[in-house]
């Protein structure tokens, strides 16, 4: 699914009105449906208060639309118009007009209004801004927000939550709407999926309003959202007359004294995602842990508590490197050595990350197509410091395009990005912030490519499958009790649930938002 700006909505709006000979105010009319629909379907004529903040413009349009199909159909309804500015939107007054004619008069808000009280068990619609909000609201407007969100009604937003800017990050956080429920047309909106942003959105949902079809499939944009739907297409079935040797050979390199269990972690997960070898590159003082724990992996060894050289006589087609590597200078030659010799694709993670960081000219040693894994601060070491999370996605672009490399932005939503665009993926839970489970990511993506997905592939779906292995384990371990070889183990499930009932196309279904 793709993420569109806001220009490309309205531009997606004007094309609908002149394809489909619509008016504006029609196409509002089924936004408020949609939103009436679904409020409808779980409300069922409940007797509850719903109080419907509205704005001016075209947002405050939709939630008096939906006023008057609400109260159309029985609701218990209070409409409060806040008065933010002189202007009105064609539409909004239009509306207004067809909510005065059913004698329902709205509560006029302004500076000096007192505020309505609202009972926990009550229901606020907030469709005061829409998406074309572009300044921090007058502080009068920030109170009544402050005070909705203090009144602890669920809160159902109209598209986006009001005070949330499209593009970038809001500088009030008391003047943003901390929504319970977002219900977005067509299409999520990228503050979603932004740690700075993101959480003013607890759960959001995509209506479908008709849009303009040819439009939505042929516009280019920034970024997509990855769930089942798009990686299916990705999965290679195993065919019946192959070998190991078919699905490559997979070697994790790294470890020292103490870390050695980052080095299990990734070459279980290879092995699990379906590499045909693979062979561990540690320190002496690893071997046994190594041979003992995961018999099905080879081992190869160098220096005594830590890589003092990578030299191998074998023929990977994939190495994963930098998990408990160190950063020792014996480390950062035996890593600078290797990639003056190497051409392999590569997969870099950890300890490996932060030498290119401390020493930038070994960047121009590795190979195109790379995958780069970093967490925010080996990430931040690489690029540099950013002032918000809008700033680092353009950093990390700039740094992917220049450099011709996929860098996988790992946290709640993890972002890969390649060639100016970007991947937003939508498994994964907070349980999975633990030790050791980008150990775990670093080795299923390396044991993808080993079997010959291609770095882009290789890196969205690694990342899809490490968020849903860990959703599907949490249901046995709950968060807090999860760890990475829970992780690992559940694998196998992962791949499994590819072929189950499609997700539900627009539906935020991702653990860390259920819980």
């Amino acid at each position: 699914m793709k993420v569109f700006t806001a220009e490309q909505i309205y531009k997606a709006d004007k094309i609908t009105l002149e394809k489909q000979q619509i008016s504006s105010d029609e196409l509002m009319e089924r936004a408020a449906t949609q939103i009436f629909n679904w409020l409808h379907v779980r409300m069922q004529g409940a007797p509850v208060k719903i109080h419907l903040f509205c704005g001016i413009g075209n947002n405050g349009g939709d939630g008096i639309a939906l006023a008057r199909q609400l109260f159309e159909h029985g609701y218990n309804l209070e409409v409060y118009v806040v008065k933010y500015s002189d202007k009105r939107s064609k539409d909004f007054l239009t509306n207004l007009d067809r909510l005065k004619e059913r004698k329902i008069w709205p509560v006029y808000l302004d500076a000096d209004s007192d505020l309505p009280e609202i009972h926990p068990n009550d229901i606020i619609v907030d469709a005061i801004f829409g998406i074309g909000l572009n300044r921090t609201p007058d502080d009068w407007v920030a109170h009544i927000i402050g005070h909705l969100n203090k009144s602890k009604a669920f809160i159902l937003s109209v598209d986006i939550p009001s005070g949330l800017f499209t593009d970038r990050v809001p500088e009030v956080k008391d003047s943003v709407i901390q929504a319970n429920y977002v219900l977005s047309f067509q299409m999520p909106k990228l503050v979603f999926f932004l740690p700075q942003t993101g959480i003013f959105v607890d759960h959001w949902e995509v209506l479908d309003i008709g849009l303009d079809t040819e439009f939505l499939m042929s516009a280019k944009t920034d970024y997509e959202l990855i769930s089942k739907n798009e990686v299916l297409q990705f999965y290679r079935p195993r065919e019946k007359y192959s070998h190991k040797g078919t699905y490559g050979h997979s070697l994790i390199i790294g470890g020292s004294y103490g870390k050695i269990g980052a080095v299990t972690l990734a070459s279980s997960a290879a092995l699990k995602v379906g590499s045909g070898l693979v062979t561990a590159y540690v320190p002496e003082c690893g071997y046994e842990i190594l041979q003992t724990s995961l018999p099905e992996v080879m081992v190869l060894t160098n220096g005594k508590s830590s890589i003092e050289a990578i030299d191998f006589n074998i023929e990977p087609t994939v190495v994963g490197i930098g998990i408990g590597m160190g950063t020792t200078e014996t480390s950062v030659k035996a890593l600078e050595d290797f990639l003056n010799r190497n051409k392999l694709p590569l997969v870099i993670d950890a300890d490996a990350l932060n030498i290119l960081s401390q020493n930038q000219k070994l960047l121009e040693l590795v190979p195109e197509e790379s995958i780069l894994t970093p967490h925010p601060k080996e990430l931040e070491r690489l690029v540099g410091k950013w002032k918000d999370d809008f700033e680092k996605l353009e950093k990390v672009k700039r740094f992917s395009k220049e450099r011709k490399l996929v860098v996988v932005i790992k946290g709640a939503h993890t972002i890969t990005l390649f060639d100016g665009r970007g991947y937003i993926n939508t498994t994964g839970n907070p349980g999975m912030a633990t030790a050791g489970s980008g150990d775990t990511l670093t080795g299923i993506i390396t044991g993808l490519m080993a079997q010959g997905y291609p770095s882009l592939q290789a890196a969205i779906f690694g990342v899809y499958l490490h968020g849903r292995s860990g959703d599907i384990a949490i249901e046995e371990t709950g968060y807090q009790a999860l760890i990475a070889s829970d992780i690992t183990k559940s694998i196998g499930s992962s791949f499994l649930d590819l072929f189950r009932a499609p997700e539900p196309e627009g539906a935020d279904t991702s653990e860390k938002n259920k819980n």
